[in-house]
C-alpha cells in the first residue's frame, strides 16, 4: 500500500480568508485560484504494518508541532474512510521556496491526499479528493483539481469541495513570481480574520467579485481576470493589517515590484499583480510579453522565475518515489 503523487501550487484569485470550522478548514466563502507550474510538491507515502508509529518528513527535515498535526488530520481520515489502521510513513519534497506567500502548504496536502487515498486504495474522484486535502489546508483542495479551480465554501464535505472552471486563458497566461524572502504565518491570520473591521465590508463585496472572476475565465477576459485578482489582493491585505496582531506582509521591494508593474501598464504592456498571505508577489502576464515583464521585475533586484497553468494533483510511476 504505497504511492507517490506531485501537485503544484496555487496563486489565490478570489482569495478566502478565516474559517468557520478550524477543525473541517471550512471558509467563510468560496475561493478561486490557478496552480502554477512547473513548481510542484512530490510526495510519497506507504501504509506499513512493520512500522512502530507514523514518521513525517518535509524536505529531509522530520514534521513535529503543527505542521505534524496538520498532516495527521489528513492521514486520520483517510484511515477512517478506507479503514486502515497500519502506520504510515510519509516523505515530501518542494521544488520551489516555502513558507514566503507560494502556496507550499496547497501543493504540498493536495499531494498527500493523493498519495494517501491511492496507497489507501479509495477510489474517489478529484472533487472528492479535495474534501481530504482541505483538512490539512483549504486551498489545497483547489490544488487537487488543478487549472483555474473554484473552493465552494459549505458546512458539510459535499458541499465544500473544488471543482475546475474551464478557461481560454490556460494556454496564454504566464505568471512571473518575484522572491521577496520574509517568512508568513497564514494560520494565525486565518484564525483572527473575523476580528478585523474590515472583515465584513470584505464579506459584504465577495460574492459580486467570485461571480464576476467566473464570469470573466469563462469568457477569457485577460484584463478583467486579473484586474480583479489585482484587487482582491490589496482587499485581502487591509484585512489581516487590520486585525489584532496588524499583520503587515509587505517589504519594501513588495511595493517597488507593485510600482514596476503599474508602469508597465501604463506603457501597454498587459501585466498585474497579486499576493497571497506574504511579500513575495505574482505577476500575471501573457506569452508575448512575459520576457520584457520578467526583466522588469528582476531589476528590482529579487529572483524570478517564469511558471505556466499547472495540471491536478496526479499520482507517478513507481520510479519516481521518494523511497
Amino acid at each position: 500500500m504505497k504511492a507517490t503523487a506531485r501537485a503544484h501550487p496555487i496563486q489565490g484569485l478570489v482569495k478566502y480568508h478565516g474559517m468557520r470550522d478550524d477543525e473541517l478548514r471550512l471558509p467563510y466563502h468560496d475561493s478561486i485560484s490557478v496552480c502554477t507550474a512547473p513548481s510542484s510538491t512530490t510526495t510519497t507515502v506507504a501504509f506499513d504494518e512493520s512500522l512502530d508509529g507514523d514518521r513525517y518528513v518535509i524536505d529531509g527535515e522530520a514534521v513535529d508541532g503543527r505542521g505534524r498535526e496538520r498532516i495527521e488530520a489528513v492521514v486520520s481520515h483517510v484511515r477512517e474512510r478506507a479503514d486502515v489502521d497500519d502506520p504510515v510513513r510519509f516523505e515530501s519534497e518542494n521544488d520551489f521556496p516555502t513558507n514566503v506567500g507560494f502556496g507550499s502548504s496547497s501543493s504540498g496536502f493536495a499531494a498527500a491526499a493523493r498519495a494517501l487515498c491511492t496507497a489507501a486504495e479509495l477510489d474517489l474522484s478529484l472533487p472528492e479528493i479535495s474534501t481530504v486535502a482541505r483538512r490539512g489546508s483549504a486551498s489545497a483542495a483547489r490544488a487537487v483539481t488543478g487549472g483555474f479551480s473554484d473552493l465552494h465554501a459549505g458546512l458539510n464535505d459535499t458541499d465544500c469541495r473544488s471543482e475546475r472552471i474551464e478557461s481560454g486563458l490556460e494556454d496564454d497566461l504566464r505568471i512571473v513570481s518575484a522572491l521577496v524572502p520574509a517568512y508568513k504565518e497564514t494560520e494565525e491570520a486565518h484564525r483572527e480574520a473575523a476580528d478585523s473591521h474590515m472583515f465584513e465590508a470584505r464579506l459584504a463585496h465577495i460574492h459580486s467579485q467570485l461571480a464576476e472572476m467566473r464570469d470573466a475565465l469563462r469568457g477569457g477576459n485577460f484584463e478583467r481576470t486579473f484586474e480583479l485578482a489585482e484587487h482582491d489582493s490589496l482587499s485581502l491585505a487591509a484585512t489581516t493589517m487590520t486585525g489584532p496582531s496588524g499583520w503587515v506582509y509587505w517589504q519594501p521591494a513588495t511595493l517597488e515590484i507593485f510600482d514596476v508593474v503599474r508602469d508597465l501598464r501604463e506603457s501597454g504592456v498587459p501585466a498585474y499583480f497579486s499576493t497571497d498571505t506574504g511579500a513575495s508577489v505574482y505577476v500575471n502576464t501573457t506569452a508575448e510579453h512575459v520576457d520584457r515583464v520578467e526583466s522588469a521585475v528582476a531589476d528590482c533586484g529579487v529572483d524570478t522565475r517564469i511558471w505556466e497553468v499547472g495540471g491536478p494533483a496526479h499520482v507517478l510511476d513507481e520510479s519516481e518515489a521518494l523511497f
